[in-house]
């Protein structure tokens, strides 16, 4: 019989799980509310799934991508004021203790680049990176096809990068997707429509566009000096920009790269919502 492998997604607002075969069939599909993580929510929520789970299926394995910064123990080891109270959260501890299954916990991000190298862009490649553009900006490095985190597990911070004395905001304040959307609130317009519009050659949308991906660029130009991925993958809900936005980022970072060092191939995600959920469960298939 086929191996099945319970896989958790949290992020701020909600748990997404589902049981995933060796085949990479999602079956038994669902989400609950973090509810802020009130006394402890995730965790109380992650241990009654996994055991109604546990009652009612054959599992071998648990898998979690979570946000936030995940300690080698399997704990939340760094958490944003997005999940109050979250920091220190020991979910592989007590996940593996209530169900005595492996219990393997990840980074969203580093799930996301797991999941593609599982079934996506990134597979049978050695040397990935992954840029998650989103509310945030979070990174994922995949050396020699291993996660690379760090000494301290803080490595692939890259929401952090690039500090302005001036303004007083790091990379992600100025190139996450919710800041090109704040550039476009004046306009009373969405980011899908403003990327429309700019696909239609609407010279305004197409400058504002622009300007928000050199500011991207800037941060994918330092990946690729720093770390020289094969490929680096674009996440993110508005990398389903595809072609349009690669082409663009393109243009942007070979201003900003000295000539013949920009060798990286860049990619857009292929899983989508899949992602994290492969990533979660990819120590195992």
């Amino acid at each position: 019989m086929s191996k099945q492998f319970l896989a958790f997604d949290i992020g701020g607002t909600t748990i997404k799980y589902a049981l995933v075969d060796e085949q990479l069939n999602l079956s038994h599909t669902g989400k609950v509310a973090t509810e802020q993580n009130k006394d402890g929510h995730i965790l109380n929520e992650l241990l009654d799934i996994a055991a109604e789970f546990q009652g009612n299926y054959q599992i071998d394995a648990i898998g979690v991508s979570t946000a936030g910064i995940v300690g080698a123990d399997g704990g939340i080891l760094y958490a944003g004021p997005t999940i109050p109270g979250y920091q220190g959260t020991p979910i592989q501890e007590k996940l593996a203790e209530e169900t005595n299954l492996p219990v393997f916990v990840v980074n969203d991000v580093d799930a996301a680049l797991l999941g593609e190298t599982v079934d996506g862009v990134a597979k049978n490649v050695e040397t990935a990176y992954c840029v998650a553009l989103g509310t945030g900006i979070g990174g994922a490095y995949l050396l020699d096809g291993k996660l690379d985190s760090g000494t301290h597990s803080y490595a692939n911070s890259i929401g952090y990068i690039l500090y302005d004395q001036e303004s007083k905001t790091y990379f992600e304040q100025r190139a996450s997707t919710l800041a090109l959307e704040d550039s476009l609130k004046s306009d009373g317009i969405s980011v899908i429509d403003a990327f429309e519009k700019a696909k239609q050659n609407d010279e305004h949308y197409l400058a504002v566009i622009e300007n928000w991906a050199y500011e991207v660029a800037r941060g994918l130009a330092e990946v690729v000096l720093l770390f020289d991925p094969e490929i680096l993958v674009i996440g993110g809900a508005v990398s389903q920009q595809g072609e349009f936005l690669l082409d663009i980022l393109r243009k942007q970072m070979s201003q900003l790269i000295p000539k013949g060092l920009f060798q990286t191939e860049l990619k857009i995600a292929k899983l989508t919502d899949k992602a994290q959920l492969y990533g979660a469960i990819s120590k195992f298939v």
